[in-house]
């Protein structure tokens, strides 16, 4: 089952749709969507080392789109939608706390977020449920999410041939890392 996916995943990096497919999981995934863009960025570089930065750009420029809906959402949809995202993150009882220090460090937030693996799209909500200053949240959004794809583009750049020597040969290790890190970051978020 991994290996048909791995398979699928690198072939998508040199078809024509593989901007397409990223942009659409970074626009996504700032906003509502579980799985960060890493999914498809890292198999793409390493399949196609010379268009890293590129997909960094996509990556980065979609993101924050996908980041300006979700602080849409949490702006004008929260007691429809918004509310509902962030129960399924298990964050709806502490945001009543949470919205009253916000604005203070929200700038901050939106940094932090955007680097590490905390699910970006509870930040962008919650920008928007305490209209966090919208041209501090746009420059915020565009530094993390540029920091973030661009140091995985230009690591995998660098040492992507031994990386992908390593993953081809350990794939099922490396599914493994990589569910055990995803769900570690939906533990932090559930209970932090």
């Amino acid at each position: 089952m991994i290996r048909p996916l791995y398979n699928w995943t690198m072939s998508l990096a040199e078809s024509r749709y593989a901007l397409w497919a990223l942009a659409a999981v970074a626009f996504v995934e700032s906003s509502f969507f579980p799985i960060p863009p890493d999914v498809l960025l890292i198999p793409m570089i390493i399949a196609a080392p010379r268009k890293a930065f590129l997909f960094a750009a996509i990556a980065t420029a979609a993101s924050v789109l996908g980041g300006l809906f979700g602080y849409f959402i949490g702006y004008a949809l929260f007691d429809t939608i918004g509310q509902s995202i962030l129960e399924f993150y298990g964050k709806a009882a502490y945001f009543e706390e949470f919205r009253t220090r916000y604005n203070e460090w929200g700038a901050w937030a939106v940094l932090i977020a955007g680097v590490t693996p905390f699910p970006f799209k509870v930040i962008t909500i919650a920008s928007g449920v305490t209209a966090l200053n919208l041209p501090v949240f746009i420059v915020a959004s565009i530094v993390a999410r540029a920091l973030r794809f661009f140091l995985v583009a230009a690591l995998l750049y660098r040492f992507g041939a031994p990386i992908r020597d390593f993953i081809e040969r350990r794939l099922g290790l490396v599914f493994i890392a990589f569910c055990v890190i995803l769900l570690g970051g939906f533990y932090l978020v559930k209970f932090l």
